[in-house]
């Protein structure tokens, strides 16, 4: 096929012939930008309300106001730094950790291993997808939901869901496996700091076998490739959502793009500026709803860009899918109300994924 017929063809094809292409081929939404498309498919059209121009950003007179915490966790167990965590928590859901203790080389690896799994021709990516795929614990696509989403997000995924290196040694990619792993063992420590530091202010005084396995019992990471959008303006990398996990540990490059809803009924829009060699974490709902609210996962959302790709690298940090997840007994010990109802994790997961990215509303299912 001519470059220019294939360009014409996408931009005006039929949604069977671009499931065909970007999904059932491995091409993903990687091979559409190569082509060197000017027009945006249509099936990657968002509605009016959630193009880029429908959020209110910050403006740039406002932004000391809104300025997501960055913390130096080189001291993290000083009180300062205990309190600027939790404070982070419980005010944004979000903020970025510098002197963490993850090496840049690993994250520089990482980022590495991310563009070579993406480079690999479609032929090699297919065989991770839902039909080839040697494992159901790693997954190569393309958007969130495709067949429950109205429009399509523009990003290509690699999700590898840890259940042992042995498992690891056999299923996941080649092309970024050692990379991916070391990543997600170097980040332990940052994890467990963390989540320490979390608890103690939820009167949970100490981790024992039984807590970790609730607030960290099964990770998965995700291998992210945004590729460069002929119309921006008119599509989404990743839609509204919050996280399912207890957190979200991410590595994003230098290109930026990822955007936060200010928790304080503003609606506003905080864009995460990339900082050299930081760990963006976020509160997830597994978390909020343990901690009866007191913690917050907040939307988050990735737009498109038209002139660099994006990378980013998250782990998420989950209960264990047989894990029953409901407000702490510590937390609500002193008679305070349960806001949520217990539900199985695997129960809350599969709500999440059976519907497009929805904003908050997954959260709906565990609210008493």
């Amino acid at each position: 096929m001519e470059p220019t017929t294939a360009v014409t063809q996408f931009t005006t094809a039929e949604p069977s012939d671009l499931t065909e292409f970007v999904l059932v081929q491995g091409h993903g939404v990687k091979g559409l930008s190569d082509m060197g498309l000017k027009t945006l498919p249509k099936q990657y059209v968002q509605p009016l309300e959630e193009r880029p121009s429908s959020f209110k950003v910050v403006p740039h007179d406002h932004l000391q106001q809104y300025s997501i915490p960055i913390i130096d966790m080189a001291n993290w167990e000083h009180p300062d730094v205990a309190d600027a965590i939790c404070d982070a928590a419980e005010k944004w859901g979000f903020f970025q950790v510098v002197n963490h203790g993850v090496p840049l080389q690993v994250l520089q690896n990482v980022q590495a291993a991310t563009y070579r799994f993406f480079e690999l021709p479609p032929h090699e990516k297919i065989k991770y997808s839902k039909e080839y795929s040697p494992s159901n614990n790693v997954r190569y696509g393309s958007s969130f939901s495709p067949e429950k989403e109205k429009a399509l997000e523009w990003k290509d995924y690699i999700s590898l869901f840890f259940v042992s290196e042995d498992e690891v040694a056999t299923t996941w990619p080649p092309a970024c496996r050692d990379e991916t792993l070391e990543y997600m063992k170097k980040t332990e420590t940052v994890i467990k700091r963390l989540l320490k530091v979390l608890m103690k202010r939820l009167n949970v005084k100490e981790i024992d076998e039984t807590k970790e396995s609730l607030l960290m019992g099964s990770k998965r990471i995700n291998l992210n490739y945004y590729p460069i959008c002929p119309n921006p303006d008119l599509a989404v990398a990743i839609g509204r959502h919050s996280d399912v996990s207890t957190l979200t540990i991410l590595f994003q490059d230098k290109t930026g793009g990822l955007y936060v809803r200010a928790n304080d009924g503003s609606k506003l829009w905080i864009h995460m500026p990339p900082v050299s060699g930081a760990l963006v974490i976020n509160i997830g709902d597994a978390l909020q709803i343990m901690s009866n609210g007191r913690y917050k996962s907040v939307e988050h959302r990735v737009t498109a860009n038209g002139g660099k790709v994006r990378v980013s690298v998250p782990i998420f940090v989950n209960p264990k899918p047989s894990d029953v997840i409901g407000p702490l007994p510590e937390v609500v010990a002193s008679g305070e109300t349960a806001l949520y109802k217990n539900v199985l994790y695997s129960d809350y997961v599969k709500h999440f994924f059976r519907k497009a990215h929805d904003g908050k509303q997954t959260i709906e299912f565990s609210k008493v």
